[in-house]
C-alpha cells in the first residue's frame, strides 16, 4: 500500500498484481468456448401439436352449436313480443353457450337482440 510520505511507493506492486491476476484470468479463459454457464439437463422439451392429438372440434359439436345459436336466435327474437325479460334473459344465456360451441355469429346475435328485448321489456313497456 502506499505510503503517506511516498505517495507512489507501493503502487508499482499494486498494478503488477493487478495485470497477474487479468492474466491469469485470460489463461483460463482461452481453453474455454464459452463464457456462460448453462445447464444442458433443463433442455427445451420436445413439442407436440395437440391440434393431430386432441382434436376436440368435430361435427357433433359444431352443429351442437348451430342448434344452439338458433335456439337462441328464436327465443330473442319472440321475447321481442312476449315476455321480454324472461326470455330474453334466457336467450343471452343461450347464446353465450351457443358462442363458447363455436356458433359466434348466431350467439352474438341472439346476445344483441336478447340485450334490446330485455332493455326494451324493462325501462320502455312499463310507460305503455
Amino acid at each position: 500500500m502506499a505510503n503517506k510520505n511516498f505517495p507512489h511507493a507501493g503502487k508499482s506492486t499494486e498494478i503488477n498484481a493487478i495485470q497477474e491476476n487479468r492474466n491469469f484470468e485470460n489463461r483460463n479463459n482461452e481453453n474455454r468456448d464459452y463464457l456462460e454457464e448453462t445447464a444442458a439437463e433443463a433442455g427445451a422439451v420436445e413439442s407436440r401439436n395437440t391440434n393431430e392429438t386432441y382434436n376436440y372440434n368435430n361435427d357433433a359439436d359444431e352443429a351442437g352449436g348451430r342448434n344452439l345459436g338458433w335456439l337462441a336466435l328464436a327465443l330473442s327474437i319472440i321475447s321481442l313480443f312476449v315476455l321480454p325479460v324472461l326470455l330474453g334473459a334466457t336467450g343471452i344465456i343461450i347464446g353465450f353457450i351457443a358462442r363458447r360451441r363455436g356458433a359466434e355469429n348466431l350467439g352474438a346475435w341472439a346476445i344483441g337482440i336478447g340485450i334490446v328485448s330485455l332493455l326494451l321489456g324493462i325501462f320502455v313497456l312499463p310507460f305503455f
